[in-house]
């Protein structure tokens, strides 16, 4: 592709992303699959990194920020970022709504109009404008001063980077999680054991704050405008007309917007949006009643910490009564099983509740639950319902006592609670609950390396019955696979040979394969080259793997527990029999040119991945750690490396860059320099 048509295709392609952003993100009504849109974007962004010279700032891919490396810079809000004074009763706005009228009164203003909105339930932030191009953002901070997150903003696919009048404005904003994308969250840090986040709002701070923007990219963040803060050279007479404005502008603008005119009018509106605030996709914590006239306000005026022309009104936490009919016990992707409320059903916030999660044993001892009990539920955050107490003043006696179970409810297996954690466990590898994160984990890179058994291939298997467990790989036929696809044959084809050629992986692959809890590829290779076969390993004593450098008693005793199981037997019979090796190999050429040292990689690099850096460091007897401190020899500093190379610069630790560490595993000579 030549320079003209590599111009003609970006251009395209920008006009593509940017009307199937709009249909997403503004309007709802995506005309095509996620996939579809990421495949646009991946287009475009290799064809700008092939042709830099048509890169812009105003391309959809520029929105990824870059590291902040050490916090962030301080921002002085040239108009403070106040805060609401909150009300809490009907008979409290009137009240304000009385004063206000008592000063337009002595002002001489005849009528005053209000603007009711919603209180949106996230972190508010200040964007800046020059010349209608985003320059900055900010956090509200302390109201005067606060942090400058403008990288993470640029990752918020709706904040517009150009306005259509080259004006220069700073708007204020809430940055918040829409409720469907917060449990989406919550249930994917459940699956892979993340801690879950309390709430939508701190989840969406804690995304705004982070200090690498590629973490905040990841994370489903939004933001509705609601306030001009300053504007040059162009006035108002209205708060609603700015509100008009910077929507026309291409921001997200609060979208529930109610004009009233008179106290009653200032009613109804509070009522409806409490009301429709449980079919809000977005978390509100109250509405917020403004004077609508700007002139007005600047007679109001404000005190030190609010502004005299708005209230914020908080409705009252809805919680009802019902009973604890029941607990039972889920089981995650990951083992965990989890307690579940089965309740009488009552509606709250709208919505009927049947049930909810009791997290885990520590919650329901700390909230004394028993089955019958009368229970109090809340929705917490408009999105989670919770029990917050238990009347047990209403107890008659024949409450039951909840233990955890001892065996996994879905397969039978121990049910384990490791020293320092919340959670039991499933122990079972062969646990239909778990099956298909172990069977991903299985064919995984770092694991059995499997390629073309994606999670969609495995689901299709799973789906169609043609697998059970993971030995079940193994038997897979050549038209069974290529079943799943149209002309499949091909696929099925380099499918098998990727399945046969697994199966003489050496024994370190297979035991990480196995997913043993705490054990990952390091111990598993220590393991592989002390026990040489999987049957040592299977009989090996607690004792004896307590005193393997690097193993410890925790990873101990949870190699002991697997390999006790009755389904891990199986399982481990299943793979010999079809025919997956169980024995180390034998290491040619040994060399040991890293042996006792310590390397730390940070950055991208260009000929390795982190994994196959890692592997080539060990195979010459080095190891690698996450954190850099005195006993680091190295660290291996790729492009955009951060902190980790600033505190080896500061201690003195040699840097390698990636052709120097290349050198020395091809040729065994290190720099003799330091940083």
């Amino acid at each position: 592709m030549d320079e003209k048509q590599a111009k003609e295709r970006i251009e395209e392609l920008r006009k593509q992303v940017e009307y199937h952003a709009q249909k997403y993100y503004d309007e709802d009504q995506p005309e095509i699959s996620d996939f579809e849109y990421d495949m646009l974007m991946v287009e475009l962004r290799n064809l700008e990194k092939e042709f830099p010279q048509f890169q812009s700032q105003d391309s959809l891919t520029q929105k990824v920020g870059g590291h902040v490396k050490e916090g962030f810079q301080k921002v002085t809000h040239e108009v403070p970022l106040q805060s609401l004074q909150d009300v809490f009763s009907i008979e409290e706005v009137e009240e304000y709504i009385t004063k206000i009228e008592q000063k337009a009164e002595e002002n001489d203003i005849k009528q005053v109009t209000y603007v009711v909105e919603t209180k949106i339930d996230g972190l508010s932030a200040a964007l800046e404008y020059k010349n209608g191009e985003f320059i900055r953002g900010a956090t509200r901070g302390n109201g005067l001063v606060g942090e400058d997150v403008t990288q993470n903003l640029k990752t918020v696919k709706t904040i517009p980077m150009k306005l259509k009048d080259k004006i220069d404005i700073t708007v204020r904003g809430e940055v918040f999680i829409a409720k469907d994308d917060f449990e989406k969250m919550n249930q994917e840090r459940e699956e892979n054991e993340e801690e879950l986040f309390a709430n939508s709002r701190n989840a969406a701070a804690g995304s705004l704050r982070q200090l690498d923007s590629k973490v905040t990219e990841k994370r489903p963040l939004d933001i509705y405008i609601f306030n001009v803060q300053k504007i040059e050279g162009k006035e108002f007479n209205s708060h609603y007309e700015e509100l008009e404005y910077l929507n026309q502008q291409g921001f997200h603008v609060n979208p529930v917007r109610i004009y009233c005119k008179t106290m009653q009018e200032i009613k109804q509106a509070i009522e409806k949006i409490g009301e429709d605030r449980e079919n809000l996709t977005f978390g509100i914590d109250g509405a917020v009643v403004k004077v609508d006239d700007l002139r007005f306000r600047e007679i109001l005026g404000t005190t030190a910490k609010t502004p005299r022309w708005a209230v914020a009104y908080k409705y009252p936490p809805e919680k009802k009564e019902t009973k604890l009919k029941e607990i039972i016990c889920q089981v995650g992707r990951t083992g965990v099983i989890t307690p579940m409320a089965i309740l009488e059903p009552v509606k709250v916030a709208g919505s009927t509740i049947s049930k909810t999660t009791l997290h885990n044993q520590d919650f329901i001892k700390q909230k004394e639950l028993k089955i019958g009990d009368t229970v109090v539920i809340q929705k917490a955050g408009d999105v989670i319902p919770e029990i917050v107490e238990v009347k047990k003043n209403k107890r008659t006696g024949e409450e039951i006592e909840f233990e955890m179970p001892k065996v996994c409810p879905v397969c039978g297996s121990q049910a384990v609670r490791e020293e320092g954690e919340a959670a039991i466990r499933c122990t079972g590898i062969e646990c239909p609950a778990k099956l298909f994160r172990n069977l991903v984990h299985f064919v995984s890179r770092e694991a059995m390396n499997i390629d073309g058994l994606g999670e969609n291939i495995i689901q299709q298997l799973l789906d169609n019955g043609l697998i059970e467990n993971i030995a079940d790989i193994y038997t897979l036929q050549l038209e069974d696979i290529a079943s799943l696809k149209k002309n499949g044959q091909k696929f099925a084809q380099n499918l098998v040979d990727s399945i046969n050629k697994s199966k003489e992986n050496d024994l370190y692959r297979l035991i990480t394969a196995l997913g043993i809890r705490h054990v990952g590829s390091k111990a598993s290779k220590l393991l592989a080259r002390k026990y040489k076969n999987i049957d040592n390993l299977m009989h090996a004593e607690l004792e004896d793997l307590s005193m393997i450098n690097d193993i410890g008693p925790i990873v101990a005793n949870s190699i002991v527990e697997f390999f006790s199981q009755e389904q891990t037997q199986d399982l481990i019979q299943k793979l010999k029999a079809g025919g997956v090796n169980t024995e180390a190999k034998e290491e040619e050429n040994i060399d040991n040119r890293f042996e006792g040292k310590t390397f730390v990689l940070t950055g991208t690099l260009e000929n390795y991945t982190r994994g196959e850096a890692s592997n080539l460091i060990e195979k010459f007897g080095g190891k690698t750690a996450s954190a850099v401190s005195k006993k680091t020899d190295y660290v291996l500093a790729g492009e955009e490396a951060g902190s980790k190379l600033t505190k080896a610069q500061n201690l003195g630790v040699t840097i390698l860059t990636e052709a120097e560490f290349q050198e020395m595993a091809t040729l065994g000579q290190a720099p003799s320099r330091h940083a």
